[in-house]
């Protein structure tokens, strides 16, 4: 196996990564445009470059992802790429008709220092973006940040570019959802809804990454926050991030932009983290939590009650995504669970913090890990010197349960080798129940597979 030559001396790394818990920037700017309506992504940088990304997006949702590319040659890595940008521009306008190509940097071309506002303004004056029509960029070089801060750019240049400041401001809030599934922006919106609160969602995937089949191709589904929402977005009345990584620089941004103030919150996953964005919502839009939600809350807690004792002391291996990780930690403390490894090549610099006071001081043993050296590498040296009785994370901890024998959720992203994940939500009090469950069937399967034959149990 392809792991079992893993040492479990753990020796300091400065210069190597084995197998990172992260992938580039560009990746998740392609995401997050893809949340706009009738957007065309388009990757400045080489064709393999692009190819990556919408490989890497396209395995994990099961759908074709379109984006367009600058196709670097050897000329344009040596003297820019403005001539293929402006070509590029003028083909999709004419051939696609986007209503916006959200064009992100990559490695090369952020290495050739291409200005890519200045080569926009130059297409306006060649005639090569339509009216009407509209070119918003982020920088995201792969050589720093990841696929997070890339999700994070993106969505923060729809406020620079497309948000319109409001001298009188309306009832409606906006939500930042970070980077999630499609699933889960959905039942953001409907809890937002459920509790009669009008929302504009920038980025929003849903109806566009988990797009129902018709029978007919759509280049352009219908999901996707439209620019008219995007201009509006600067007349609401406040603004819900959701995770200090991915969403709060668009939050921060619009506030500076328009004066709409934002409220950053933890990626509600779990029970306690959804608590506080209902109350969130409940105080900024000023209305009364329904008994619907009560409800649904109330069945979470009745699982955990119920099952506590299958929770309780199980040691848990973590890695993906800062938000994610923070708020996975605090639900499966809540749990009475240990998580013990906590791993994400993320870099920033809250994370840290906000771990520890996720953990609370009740798992005074956890190994938290984050950025050069963070990998799954590392978190398998950890698991073989003491092990653990789950994992929680992407596809990629696959080889880890296999060689050690231990039970994995797959959770986050690339989710390369399953199903489920853009059409069932892990936010909220439906997604706490969905957790709830994966967790308990996946140590109860352990359990039944490894139990003595005077053990094994029909009810358990």
């Amino acid at each position: 196996m392809l792991l079992r030559h893993t040492t479990a001396e753990v020796a300091e790394r400065s210069a190597l990564s084995v197998n990172p818990a992260k992938t580039c920037q560009p990746i998740g700017a392609m995401y997050a445009a893809l949340g706009l309506h009738r957007c065309l992504p388009h990757s400045h940088g080489s064709q393999g470059c692009c190819a990556y990304h919408r490989s890497a997006l396209t395995r994990h949702y099961k759908e074709p992802i379109m984006a367009g590319t600058s196709s670097f040659t050897e000329g344009s890595s040596v003297f820019g790429g403005q001539s293929n940008l402006l070509q590029a521009l003028n083909n999709m306008f004419t051939l696609y008709d986007p209503d916006v190509v959200a064009v992100h940097t990559t490695c090369l071309s952020e290495t050739i220092g291409d200005d890519i506002p200045q080569i926009v303004d130059k297409a306006n004056e060649k005639g090569h973006i339509p009216e009407g029509k509209y070119v918003i960029h982020a920088n995201t070089p792969s050589y720093v940040g990841s696929h997070v801060t890339g999700f994070a750019n993106m969505a923060k240049a729809m406020v620079d570019y497309l948000a319109e400041p409001a001298a009188m401001k309306n009832e409606c809030i906006n939500i930042v959802p970070g980077w999630v599934e499609p699933a889960d922006m959905r039942e953001i919106k409907r809890l937002c809804w459920q509790m009669g609160v009008d929302v504009i969602m920038f980025p929003d995937t849903s109806d566009v990454l988990d797009a129902p089949q018709t029978g007919e191709y759509e280049f352009y589904p219908k999901g996707g926050v439209t620019i008219p929402e995007l201009k509006q977005t600067g007349a609401s009345s406040a603004t819900l991030a959701l995770g200090h990584t991915a969403s709060a620089p668009a939050a921060r941004a619009l506030d500076v932009k328009c004066n709409v103030p934002c409220e950053v919150l933890d990626l509600p996953i779990g029970l306690a983290a959804t608590d506080r964005f209902v109350d969130a919502l409940r105080r900024t839009a000023r209305v009364e939590v329904p008994q619907y939600l009560e409800n649904e809350r109330g069945r979470v807690v009745d699982v955990i009650t119920d099952m506590h004792q299958y929770f309780h002391g199980k040691r848990v291996a973590l890695w993906g995504d800062p938000d994610q990780l923070v708020s996975l930690t605090e639900f499966l403390v809540d749990l009475d669970m240990r998580p013990v490894y906590i791993v994400t090549g993320t870099p920033g610099k809250a994370f840290l913090k906000r771990i520890e006071k996720a953990l609370d001081g009740r798992v005074p043993e956890a190994k938290v890990k984050q950025g050069l050296g963070a990998d799954m590498f590392l978190m398998h040296q950890w698991i073989k010197n003491e092990p653990v009785d789950l994992l929680i994370g992407n596809t990629y901890g696959k080889y880890i349960s296999r060689d050690e024998d231990t039970p994995l959720i797959r959770h986050g992203f690339p989710i390369l080798d399953r199903i489920g994940h853009s059409y069932f939500p892990t936010v909220g009090y439906g997604g706490a129940l969905r957790l709830l469950e994966k967790i308990l069937d996946a140590l109860l399967s352990d359990q039944d597979k490894n139990s003595p034959e005077e053990s094994f149990e029909l009810v358990m």
